[in-house]
């Protein structure tokens, strides 16, 4: 005769459930086991937890598992909440199933570790641990359990690495931007020739849509407002259509009904893809496209804008930026982005300085 389970316990496919009421509460989660001692040794320590809870005022564990789960729910609204919830995915591996109160920089050099040992970069390490930190910082400043109890008594302190191995902005010189478009195919090319002469980011190109080009009549051009939802900095960007940039607007006209840039009649969804990649390795080039928005920048320099326009036509965020433009400040926007063409011949070969040890 097999031994009788625990009441409360149940399994559901591969795992053991816990559906129990105590205390005046029900508990309603999974063990994360198959192995039924393991599913009761787990009920037993979480009414054990319950009970010191009720009884004795003291904090209940969590896991991070939980807090992250949490902090996904409620944060739906944000739009860096895919890389969120990617950089957590890779996160639930190595602390998943630890309380919220074991986890620091202690515990975390196992991630650290396995993460350096993947080849992953300082930033991407400190992306990670800055989002533990709000985590930690949440639960132990903001989330009020049932019983008026924070879910973290206090946050310890994630420290930052110094990111000396992060890539320098790399602004391509005239002859390797010919070099690398040469290269792309006729869709990436215009593509990158619009963010050459625009300033713009990779998402920003890929999201233009129709239904955000404004006609400036007076100017015989136009102009395209980007709202602030699909800007990094959540402000709306003006973008300013230099002669280049007109002309690969205008080749694309009529090709989409509401984007602007399209490949076999979809959107383009980035620009950083294998077709990039194997064009830049053609050129002998290590470009990102993240560097067509420092090229343009330093091309602005380079040809005298101000620093004042320079943020303007890069869509940097500044105490004067506004979106209520009179004809004349795009009158000056234009003429100072046609710079850049108008000066292709003259400005100056990048050189890299670099230092010898």
């Amino acid at each position: 005769m097999g031994r009788k389970r625990t009441p409360g316990l149940y399994k559901r496919g591969e795992s053991w459930h816990i559906d129990k009421k105590t205390y005046g509460r029900r508990l309603c989660e999974s063990c994360h086991t198959s192995d039924l001692e393991e599913a009761e040794r787990y009920l037993a320590r979480r009414l054990e937890t319950l009970r010191q809870t009720v009884v004795y005022g003291i904090r209940p564990q969590r896991s991070f598992r939980e807090a992250a789960t949490k902090y996904l729910l409620e944060n739906q609204y944000k739009r860096s909440i895919t890389t969120d919830a990617y950089r957590l995915r890779i996160l639930d591996r190595h602390v998943g199933d630890l309380w919220l109160d074991e986890i620091h920089m202690g515990t975390l050099q196992a991630f650290i570790a396995a993460r350096r040992q993947e080849g992953v970069k300082t930033r991407t390490i400190n992306n990670a641990l800055k989002l533990i930190r709000h985590i930690l910082n949440l639960a132990a400043g903001e989330w009020i359990d049932e019983y008026g109890l924070t879910w973290l008594g206090s946050a310890p302190k994630i420290k930052l690495f110094p990111e000396v191995d992060a890539r320098k902005p790399y602004p391509l010189s005239w002859d390797e931007q010919t070099r690398l478009f040469q290269e792309l195919p006729p869709h990436l090319e215009r593509m990158a020739l619009f963010a050459v002469n625009t300033g713009c980011r990779d998402a920003e190109i890929c999201q233009l849509r129709w239904e955000w080009e404004m006609s400036v009549p007076e100017l015989n051009t136009s102009v395209f407002i980007i709202p602030g939802t699909h800007v990094k900095n959540r402000e709306d960007r003006l973008v300013i259509l230099n002669n280049v940039a007109m002309s690969v607007v205008e080749a694309v006209r009529g090709e989409h009904s509401e984007s602007v840039f399209v490949y076999q009649g979809k959107p383009v969804t980035r620009m950083l893809n294998s077709a990039w990649l194997r064009a830049r390795e053609r050129a002998g080039l290590s470009a990102r496209v993240h560097d067509l928005k420092h090229t343009f920048g330093r091309r602005l320099r380079a040809a005298g804008v101000s620093f004042e326009d320079r943020q303007d036509l890069l869509g940097h965020k500044s105490s004067r930026i506004t979106t209520h433009y009179s004809a004349s400040e795009i009158r000056c926007l234009l003429e100072a982005s046609n710079r850049v063409v108008s000066l292709r011949d003259s400005t100056p070969t990048l050189t890299l300085l670099k230092r010898v040890s």
